[in-house]
């Protein structure tokens, strides 16, 4: 039983095999590439650790109760400035255009995630003998960050883009903004709402989806009109 509860969890994640089955990037032998963009998550996550616990580790050990703590998420999102900067890096360095390198910087970024701070918890948890839906939840949750990390690497390379539309630099930026410091307006609108934990994923995938939909519209306006 525990076994199926953790092949379940896994299969929750099959999304990524997908995504870099279907989009093209196995045809392009791209997977070190993704594994290149993991090791610079690994590197952006340890500089981010090093940042918090020299300069904000009081207000990031505040709020360690589980009350939702204003300004010590605004420290904490200011620090995630470094995750943009970590895709800037990604995308210098891995080589080729279009959607496979967008899809590369995204699905790499997130792959690495799901394995350092939900693989151990899954292999664990999962297997236990005591059923919980957390891991479920754990599971979707991953996909949803799967969308979030390929849009913002989407948003990062239009925002360097010097062929895009100058109308449309203020919206990628907000888009930017909003993506970096959404653990301030959604999660203190989730505490505020106090919704459940299977409402809170719906919601966070519905914030994705439309930020990712926007994201596309501006970036299939700009591949047509550069051809790519």
């Amino acid at each position: 039983m525990t076994l199926y509860h953790f092949g379940n969890c896994v299969a929750l994640l099959t999304p990524y095999y997908f995504t870099y089955k279907y989009s093209g990037l196995s045809e392009y032998g791209a997977f070190w590439k993704c594994v290149q963009a993991g090791g610079i998550y690994i590197f952006t996550q340890l500089c981010k650790m090093l940042v918090l616990a020299t300069f904000f580790y009081s207000d990031t050990s505040s709020s360690s109760s589980g009350e939702f703590n204003f300004f010590a998420e605004i420290f904490r999102c200011s620090v995630d400035i470094a995750d943009l900067l970590g895709f800037a890096l990604i995308l210098s360095r891995i080589p080729g255009k279009g959607h496979s390198k967008l899809i590369t910087a995204g699905l790499g970024w997130a792959t690495a995630e799901v394995v350092l701070s939900r693989g151990i918890m899954l292999w664990v948890g999962a297997r236990g003998t005591e059923f919980s839906w957390i891991y479920i939840l754990k599971c979707l949750e991953s996909n949803v960050l799967l969308v979030q990390h390929i849009t913002t690497a989407t948003l990062i390379w239009l925002f360097t883009r010097h062929d895009l539309n100058k109308a449309l630099k203020p919206l990628v930026s907000l888009l930017l903004a909003v993506t970096v410091f959404k653990g301030v307006w959604l999660e203190g609108m989730i505490h505020i709402l106090a919704i459940g934990p299977w409402l809170t994923v719906a919601v966070k995938a519905l914030v994705a989806a439309i930020i990712g939909f926007c994201t596309l519209h501006i970036y299939s306006g700009l591949a047509q009109q550069i051809g790519i």
